[in-house]
């Protein structure tokens, strides 16, 4: 496949990003939804009454069309902040999302110098957690790992938000435990849940900020804030 081939160094680089967002991705092609299970059906029907203005927030975001919860959001006027550990992912967004804010980091609850275990400049299984790398292990995996250091939310953000979509190959939990949701008070969080065992303890910790479970779509979990 071409993509094996490219690199960000290369001259043919940039053209092949284009190629994928409108040949790949099929930009020009209107679609019910983007997401991978349905998940920004049932977004644009919780915000239905806030269809314009809103923004989003979503950590570990991948790709600006595929597989994504925020795309219906921007085609519908939303604004937001679109953050991932690849820096070709950013790259993406940067073409198709302008204006938006692009942010390529590792994001976790503490600032650390960690490993990226790093498939592709494609792949949506790149990550910095070990737990998830054993499952996916393979050399060329292993031979692309690299190290940087780690943001937290709340040292890269400083505006509130009403959507938080979290998806960041089995940290999510944690990063979401380091999220200040007093402050930030998204209306809606999408969170992926990997091991069916973590919801629990998920759901025990946001209902000490007022949220409660509302649906899960395939791994995706929703929890609403529910005002005193």
């Amino acid at each position: 496949m071409i993509k094996k081939y490219i690199s960000r160094n290369s001259i043919f680089y940039k053209p092949y990003l284009f190629f994928r967002i409108f040949w790949l991705e099929k930009f020009f092609l209107k679609k019910k939804s983007y997401s991978q299970c349905g998940e920004d059906i049932f977004i644009i029907e919780f915000f239905k009454n806030k269809i314009t203005n809103g923004t989003y927030l979503d950590i570990g975001a991948f790709n600006p069309i595929k597989f994504n919860n925020t795309y219906l959001l921007h085609k519908k006027g939303w604004k937001g902040t679109n953050i991932d550990l690849n820096q070709t992912s950013i790259d993406l967004f940067k073409i198709l999302r302008p204006h938006d804010q692009n942010i390529c980091a590792a994001v976790s609850d503490k600032i650390e110098k960690v490993e990226v275990y790093f498939e592709n400049l494609f792949s949506p299984l790149n990550t910095i957690s070990p737990d998830r790398f054993k499952l996916f292990h393979n050399d060329t995996l292993q031979k692309k790992t690299y190290h940087v250091e780690t943001k937290t939310i709340n040292g890269l953000i400083n505006h509130k938000f009403d959507f938080l979509n979290i998806d960041i190959e089995g940290l999510d939990i944690k990063v979401l435990k380091s999220i200040n949701l007093e402050f930030f008070n998204p209306k809606l969080i999408c969170i992926e849940i990997l091991n069916p065992k973590d919801e629990i303890e998920l759901n025990d910790y946001l209902v000490k900020y007022g949220y409660y479970f509302v649906k899960k779509m395939g791994p995706s979990y929703f929890f609403q804030k529910i005002p005193k």
